[in-house]
Formats: structure tokens, sequence, C-alpha cells
């Protein structure tokens, strides 16, 4: 039974569990790269369209949050998680409709930016994000109940957003920031990897067949370093092809976290209230490697 006097306490680390803040990473980092490369390789960028840009992206980022809440509570796969939005405030409807909210707003400041620049590109590179975004886990498709929401993570915070990025600055396409983007993608797709090492249970009982489900959380132990390894060996790759600047190896900083990772899951895969905790480790490695990496291309 829980005392009293630590209610408050714990009801406060699961708004902050439900929130996710550490998360909005993920929405900022494409952003931060396709400025970065546009900078690097036509040596100016737009600070109000970069700024635009960047509210949008966490707007949309917390419509994807708040619906895939709305749309796991219908399914029952988050029965356990009390730090789902949907379960702490029991009120659906109002998660929704601060979802769509959200979903308004971050569109209406990516059409500024295509009203801006008289071109509707960079809104419907978006567009597609959100496309992708919706089929993951909303109905009738909930693609990341049959294990592909790894596949269309790479795609929407990898090529589309970082090429929407890079578009709103330049006006034009890279095949450079195409191929930096991969390591992106593949990036933030590990975090939503990591997420399942806990919930196989859940997953099973909701019909979810995740990437962890279908290949054990062993398999899933023995896969992570080499998506870790693929990732730091672009970066390494786009820089010895001349396609980065030398100073984009500060990405690299990241791997102090990627070896943590690994061997956090390699030990602890199936120990749910010991592995739960490993998604935050893919998100540091995610952060820094992203930073330093876009900060390499800045300082080039």
């Amino acid at each position: 039974m829980t005392s009293p006097a630590l209610a408050p306490a714990i009801n406060k680390k699961l708004w902050m569990a439900a929130l996710k803040p550490p998360m909005y990473s993920v929405a900022v980092m494409p952003i931060w790269w396709g400025a970065a490369i546009a900078r690097y390789e036509t040596g100016s960028i737009n600070g109000p369209i970069f700024g635009l840009f960047l509210g949008a992206a966490v707007l949309l980022l917390i419509w994807e949050n708040l619906a895939n809440d709305v749309f796991d509570s219908d399914t029952g796969v988050d029965v356990n998680k009390h730090h789902s939005l949907v379960n702490l405030t029991r009120n659906r409807g109002l998660v929704f409709a601060l979802a769509n909210a959200s979903l308004a707003l971050g569109l209406g400041g990516i059409l500024a930016i295509a009203f801006l620049q008289r071109d509707p590109t960079v809104l419907i590179l978006v567009l597609g994000c959100c496309v992708l975004g919706y089929i993951y886990q909303g109905p009738p498709f909930r693609l990341s109940y049959r294990g592909l929401g790894e596949i269309l993570c790479f795609f929407a915070f990898g090529p589309l957003a970082v090429g929407a990025a890079y578009y709103s600055q330049v006006q034009g396409f890279s095949l450079n920031s195409l191929v930096a983007s991969a390591v992106l993608g593949l990036t933030t797709s590990l975090i939503l990897f990591c997420s399942h090492f806990h919930q196989v249970e859940d997953d099973i009982a909701a019909g979810k067949r995740s990437p962890i489900v279908r290949l054990g959380t062993q398999g899933g132990a023995n896969l992570l370093p080499a998506i870790c390894g693929l990732s730091f060996g672009l970066m390494v790759l786009l820089v010895a092809i001349g396609a980065a600047p030398v100073t984009a190896l500060l990405g690299l900083g990241g791997l102090p976290w990627a070896i943590q990772l690994c061997r956090h899951v390699g030990r602890y895969h199936d120990q749910p209230e010991r592995v739960m905790n490993c998604k935050f480790i893919a998100v540091a490695m995610h952060f820094w490697s992203g930073l330093l990496f876009g900060l390499g291309y800045w300082l080039g």
C-alpha cells in the first residue's frame, strides 16, 4: 500500500513519464540536422523559418504521442501502463481533443512556411510524416501491431523529416542530406525498438506483434549492437566519402550511451522491471549523437 505522504511524489513521477519531456528531442533533431546540413552546403540559414519549423515539429510530436495514448487505450494494450495520459486523466475525449488541437497548430505552422515560400513541397513532405504517424497506431491500420512501427518511424523521422527541414532552407534536395537522414532514422527507430522489451506480455495479450514479440527479448538484445554499429558506421562513411565534414565525427560522442544500452539490455532483456528504462538510454544516445553530429555540420 502506498503511503499518503508518498502519493504526490509518485503522481508527479507518473505525469512526467506520461508527458515524456526527453522524447521531444525526437522532434527537434530532424529540424536541427536539416538546417545544419543546409548551412554547411550553402553557407547560410533562414532563422525565422528554422524557428517556425521547430515549433511546428514539437506540436506535431505532441499530437502523435497523445493520439497514440488514445489509440492504445482503445485496444487495451496500455491497461497496465500507469503513466498513460488516458489512464491518468480518465478522460479519453479530452486527451484526443488536445491531440487534434496540437495537430492543427503544428500543420498551421508548416502551412505558414509553405505560404511564405510560395511552395507547397514542405507541406507535402510533412503531411507524409503525419500519414505515417497515423497509420502507425491509428485505426483501421494499426501497423505497429503488425511489427512495422520501426520501419514507419525510420522514414517519418529520417528521410521525410530531415528532407523537409532541409528543403525549407534551400527549396531543393540533397543526396548528402538524404544519406545522413538514414542515421537519424535508425537512432529514432531504436528508441521505439527499445520501448518493447518490458511489455512483451501486454503486447501479446493485445495481439501486438512487435519486433521483440517476434524475435524474443534475447533476439532483440542480440540485434542492438548491429543497429548501433550501423548508425555510427554511416556517420564515419559520410565523412570518409566527403559527404560530411570531418567535424561531423563529433557524432561519435554518442558511443558511450550506445555501449551502455547494449550492455544493459544484454544483461536485463528478460527482466521487465530492470530493462524498462532502456528506452531512455536510447533517447540519450539519439540526443547526444544527433546534437553533436549536427554541430559538426555547423562547425564544418
